[in-house]
């Protein structure tokens, strides 16, 4: 938690996601009280009087620096800038595709936010201009977010920030609410496609690789938006080009994350395709 204020209110920081629900309904609270937790605007507050017992400590947040644009990223990310329009409600996730999208958003205008997560290169694209909020059907003129994770940076950004609402994952994960804004952009990652359609994002065969996150939400939800893009974007190929990533089957125990009748935009180095239908 970041430190009380003068009414006894800590607030939750960078991560309201599942916090908010674990703060509101467990029996027992114990809480780290953190001098350089940012103090969050939205749905943060966690009141003294909440907590059974709480430490203060004045360490650093763990950071996670944007990663290196290789040539295929690069080209990943023009082509799915080049399907962002004006007035797009983007939602995006952390690592190399988002952030190489991001960074070629400058020219845009009127673009609003709403997403599970951000990082730096949101920050970034904030102060170009190109990020209003004031085309969402709610929440405007705010960027709503359920976590942050990056550098400093991002963590001066949103403290103290009202221009930055926080909620749990509950609501901004809610496909109804997600498809309530107007041209929503969501860019999520796989691991692997098939020829169908069919992604599976989060196990390399039987092996679990990664949790399923909100990819199907905003999916679902990018499709219910009035000019909506849901996208899938990846590299064609993993372990250094020797594994593709388009197959034609899914390999035996991968998952189906996002299924064939619901996949829309593919997104790989080589170019793009709308497989909806």
């Amino acid at each position: 938690l970041s430190t009380p204020d003068r009414h006894g209110r800590c607030s939750l920081g960078t991560a309201v996601d599942a916090a908010r629900a674990a703060a509101d309904s467990a029996a027992l609270v114990l809480a780290e009280i953190n001098a350089k937790m940012p103090r969050t605007h939205g749905n943060t507050a966690v009141p003294l009087a909440k907590l059974t017992a709480f430490t203060t400590t004045d360490r650093p947040l763990p950071e996670h620096a944007p990663a290196a644009e290789t040539p295929e990223i690069a080209r990943i990310g023009e082509l799915v800038a080049d399907l962002i329009e004006d007035g797009s409600t983007l939602q995006m996730g952390i690592g190399a595709i988002p952030d190489a999208v991001l960074a070629r958003l400058g020219n845009r205008r009127n673009l609003g936010v709403h997403t599970e997560m951000f990082s730096d290169r949101l920050v970034d694209l904030y102060h170009t201009g190109a990020i209003t909020n004031d085309q969402k059907a709610f929440a405007r003129g705010r960027i709503v977010t359920s976590f942050v994770l990056g550098s400093q940076k991002v963590f001066d950004f949103v403290h103290d920030n009202s221009a930055v609402q926080f909620e749990g994952c509950d609501y901004t994960n809610d496909t109804g609410r997600i498809g309530r804004n107007p041209k929503v952009v969501a860019i999520n990652s796989a691991l692997q496609v098939d020829l169908t359609g069919q992604v599976c994002a989060d196990s390399i065969g039987t092996r679990i690789y990664s949790g399923i996150g909100g990819q199907m939400d905003f999916i679902r939800g990018a499709a219910r938006s009035a000019g909506g893009k849901p996208i899938i974007a990846l590299p064609s190929t993993a372990a250094k080009g020797t594994v593709s990533r388009i197959a034609p089957v899914l390999d035996e125990g991968a998952g189906v994350v996002t299924t064939r009748g619901h996949v829309h935009w593919v997104v790989t180095e080589f170019g793009a395709v709308n497989l909806h239908g």
